[in-house]
Formats: C-alpha cells, structure tokens, sequence
C-alpha cells in the first residue's frame, strides 16, 4: 500500500505541480524572433542557426522543470546581486530611467534580427582601480565547479560565450550609452553553493566583437539563402554534439 502521507510522496506531488506549472508558461512563451547576442559565442554556427528558425528540438530536449527552477534562481540571484551594489555606493541602472518598470537596456540591428538586452549599466560608483564610467555589467550565477575555474583563470578563458557576450553588448551599446565601450565591462559570477562573488573588469575586445558580428551576419545570410552551416565537430560523440538539443536533426542531415 502506497503511504500518501509520507515526506518522500508530498515532496514529489508538490514538485510535480511545480514543474508542470512552470514547464506549461515557458511552452506558452512566445519564441524569439531574433538571434540573441548573448548566443553568439556558442561553439557552433549550426545549433545557432536552428535557434534562429526555431528548428524542432529532438524529442526529450525541451528545458523540464529543474532546469527551469535554475534559471528562475539564477534570475533571482541577480536580482539580489542588484541590491548588494546598489548599497555599497553603485549608481547601478538595470532599466531605462531608473525604474523597476521601463524598459530593459539593450539593443537591436539588422532590422530587429540580431538583439541583445543588458544586465546592467553602472553611471558611477566607490573608487575601484580600473574601473571607469559609464561600464557595463554582466551578471552570472554557477555552481562551485564553473565558478573555481572562472575566478582561478578569468571569463574570457573559462566562459569564452560570455566574453564574447560582454565584447557585443559593448559595441552595440555604445551608440545609446556613449563611451560604455571605453571602459571595461564589469562582469559579476556569483557560486550558488557558497555565495561567494567573483567580480572582473573585462575591455573592450573589438576583434572579439567584429568576429560575432561577421558570425551573426554570416548566419542571417546563410538562412536567407537556405544554406546549412557547417557543424562545429566531424563526429556525433563530440562534447558540443552529445549536448546538443538539435543533435539527431543535425546528424541526420548533409555536413
């Protein structure tokens, strides 16, 4: 006989709504209609170009409902993040004119198609060596792991798609935050296992940027004229591939 009443059985009913509830609301969500500049430092131009026309996942690659509750928790983490800077003197602006309500930081090129939206833009700030303003901000939650290697080694070796974030939002940005590309970004990695915060101020990295900017470019063109790119590895047992929500499709096509 099943016992209903057990810790173990609440437990698994309640996470059971949980994720049905928050499964059922990112299904709702309406696709995006744009290659986001945060993506642009993926490893692979094909997966990037699936993204982009909103190719079918492989059957069982949707996000479920645990790693839905992540991203939730790292959303909230960067909300508090938010709070922190703000009380030690940072002039940190999250939305246009200040507000919790106006309108997200970003941008948005070639005819909407290529957009990005900003953690942060910091107008002033404590005296910190090498930091200048206006700076943008880029905020990251990880787990102990990823946040030993980025803090011991720096974001551009470790997490080189969010450098390659940091130096396209910097280009883009600077026509609507003039300068924010003369002074280094401030990227923030905060461990959900300890709390502990690893800051860094990153440059500017025009090669970096022009190079995202041409692969953004490259796939739009490439879509247009109903041309696959090519995949990032020779083999299905690639890391990149085995990861892929896209790798059966992509397997099963012409190189």
């Amino acid at each position: 006989m099943l016992d209903f009443n057990s810790r173990s059985q609440t437990s698994a009913h309640v996470n059971d709504a949980i994720d049905a509830a928050l499964v059922a609301t990112n299904q709702a969500a309406p696709p995006r209609s744009y290659l986001g500049g945060s993506r642009l430092g993926h490893a692979c131009e094909r997966a990037l170009q699936f993204e982009f026309v909103k190719a079918p996942k492989d059957e069982g690659a949707d996000f479920d409902g645990r790693l839905l509750r992540i991203f939730g928790i790292g959303h909230a983490l960067e909300d508090v993040a938010v709070a922190w800077l703000r009380g030690a003197g940072f002039d940190l602006y999250t939305r246009r004119g200040g507000g919790e309500h106006g309108e997200q930081f970003g941008f948005s090129v070639a005819g909407g198609r290529i957009r990005g939206h900003v953690d942060g833009v910091f107008a002033g700030g404590p005296t910190i060596p090498g930091m200048a303003f206006p700076a943008l901000w880029e905020c990251k939650t990880m787990n102990a792991k990823a946040w030993c290697e980025t803090s011991s080694k720096g974001v551009a070796a470790a997490k080189p798609i969010y450098a390659a974030q940091i130096a396209v939002y910097q280009a883009y940005m600077d026509s609507s935050v003039p300068s924010v590309a003369d002074n280094p970004a401030l990227f923030t990695a905060i461990n959900k296992d300890t709390a502990e915060l690893h800051h860094e101020l990153v440059p500017f990295n025009a090669d970096l940027a022009q190079r995202m900017s041409d692969r953004a470019v490259r796939i739009l063109a490439a879509t247009d004229a109903g041309e696959l790119l090519p995949r990032v590895a020779a083999q299905a047992d690639h890391f990149e591939c085995r990861f892929c929500p896209w790798s059966k499709r992509c397997w099963a096509l012409p190189a």
